[in-house]
């Protein structure tokens, strides 16, 4: 995608959406590799704790995107994540994930959220920083394959 504007809808997680939600995720060597039913566990309502998910749609074509997926137990919320499909990446979508999930938590009464990210992601921090996230934390060895340390971040919502 190269328009240079790109509209994306960003709306709840559906059920209809999760076989192009695992397509991303797959696609993405960095993305979690969940099973079917923790995606249908966030959608569904039932997740424990509660998560919100949501998903960015492209407004031309109607193709999800991205995603992004945050449980929450107040007055705390963790980005558990947030990818986009590579042909959507730098288009603005995980920028318009990120605002929206912040929106929603707000809502919910949600002090502070919480990410993890490698340390090698300079891009993710980049994007991070610029929407308020400090660095709170560090994880040694905290993701796998490649074993590599963890940045922890921290955003003040309300």
């Amino acid at each position: 995608m190269n328009s240079a504007v790109q509209v994306f809808r960003i709306r709840p997680m559906t059920a209809a959406d999760l076989d192009r939600v695992i397509e991303i995720a797959e696609s993405l060597k960095q993305a979690p590799q969940w099973p079917r039913r923790v995606y249908e566990a966030a959608v569904s309502g039932l997740a424990s704790p509660p998560r919100i998910a949501l998903v960015a749609q492209d407004a031309a074509t109607r193709t999800v995107a991205g995603l992004a997926v945050a449980s929450f137990t107040p007055p705390e919320a963790e980005l558990e994540t947030i990818v986009v499909a590579a042909a959507f990446q730098r288009l603005g979508a995980a920028r318009r994930l990120m605002v929206a999930l912040s929106r929603e938590l707000r809502e919910k009464r949600i002090s502070d959220l919480l990410l993890e990210v490698r340390v090698s992601n300079r891009s993710a921090q980049t994007l991070y920083g610029s929407l308020g996230f400090i660095e709170a934390g560090w994880r040694p060895g905290y993701y796998a394959e490649p074993v590599e340390d963890a940045l922890v971040m921290r955003l003040r919502l309300i």
